[in-house]
């Protein structure tokens, strides 16, 4: 599903480019530890991005009524409560770290810190909208899925 490749990447580009951004508007160096984090920040970005994409689909695929946008509003509002505490699950220890942790520890820490906060924002409010736009550029409002299902639903059944 390309329109979803597409959110995902942009995702995962807009948090890698704000988190080095922050870093530099910081004057922070850019060393192995850093490049390190913004591994771990894609990694990170990626699985947040494909739980909700996940959903999506599924709500896509089970045929329910309704239009693309609602499917996908449903969809994130399901995921919202699991985005959220993941994120601050892993936001408690990597707080610990930068306060409690050496100085090189602290750019690491710090780069996640800002990775997983901006990651949970784009996976939600950036990822999606893009699926979005792309299937109403792309498909005339509908995903390849719901273009499968559809033809499928329609098609008449063959005896054999």
């Amino acid at each position: 599903e390309l329109s979803f490749a597409v959110g995902a990447i942009v995702a995962l580009l807009h948090d890698v480019l704000i988190t080095v951004g922050i870093f530099s508007l910081l004057h922070r160096e850019l060393t192995l530890t850093m490049v390190g984090a913004v591994l771990t920040i894609a990694g990170y970005s990626i699985n947040d991005t494909i739980v909700v994409y996940d959903r999506i689909r599924e709500g896509l695929a089970s045929g329910r009524k309704g239009s693309i946008e609602q499917i996908m509003n449903e969809s994130i509002n399901q995921t919202l409560s699991r985005t959220i505490l993941t994120s601050t699950v892993t936001l408690i220890p990597i707080l610990c770290l930068f306060l409690f942790g050496g100085a090189v520890l602290r750019d690491f820490s710090l780069a996640i810190i800002i990775g997983v906060a901006v990651g949970t924002y784009s996976s939600i409010f950036i990822a999606s909208p893009i699926v979005l736009w792309w299937t109403r550029a792309r498909g005339g409002g509908k995903t390849s899925l719901q273009r499968e299902i559809t033809s499928k639903q329609t098609k008449p059944a063959t005896a054999s």
